[in-house]
């Protein structure tokens, strides 16, 4: 099983094959954990779609399977795995993120609270938010 947190998605992918430097999911699998759908042109989100490169669909793609983590490589954008490759982060660029910070709200996200109940930043607009946060490692 694999676990990919990316924006505010964590998803665990039960059939996923732990790999420490390649991040291989079917189309399914990619649309659960991103948001985007793989389709004949690319990646595509909305009315955008990023072109898996010909001169590295060899290496990125292998039969129903596309290395995620390659792509994103090849994207520009950051990434991070455990050593076992159990555990992926996907992160954005920090251009990207400069233009939301630029409007000076804070992303939206979800959290669950100690009861399992999950509550998003956005429903608490307009009123100071305090966000503790704690990790074991």
């Amino acid at each position: 099983m694999i676990t990919v947190i990316h924006e505010d998605r964590c998803s665990e992918l039960p059939a996923a094959v732990p790999d420490p430097h390649s991040l291989w999911l079917d189309r399914a699998e990619i649309a659960q954990a991103t948001g985007w759908d793989w389709k004949p042109e690319g990646l595509c989100k909305d009315d955008t779609c990023l072109p898996v490169p010909p001169a590295r669909a060899e290496a990125l793609v292998r039969g129903d399977r596309l290395d995620l983590a390659g792509m994103w490589r090849h994207l520009g954008q950051p990434l991070a795995a455990n050593p076992g490759g159990e555990h992926w982060v996907l992160g954005t660029d920090a251009a990207q993120r400069g233009q939301a910070l630029a409007s000076l709200h804070a992303p939206d996200f979800a959290l669950p609270d100690l009861d399992g109940r999950m509550h998003r930043l956005s429903d608490h607009r307009g009123r100071k938010v305090f966000l503790a946060t704690w990790a074991s490692w």
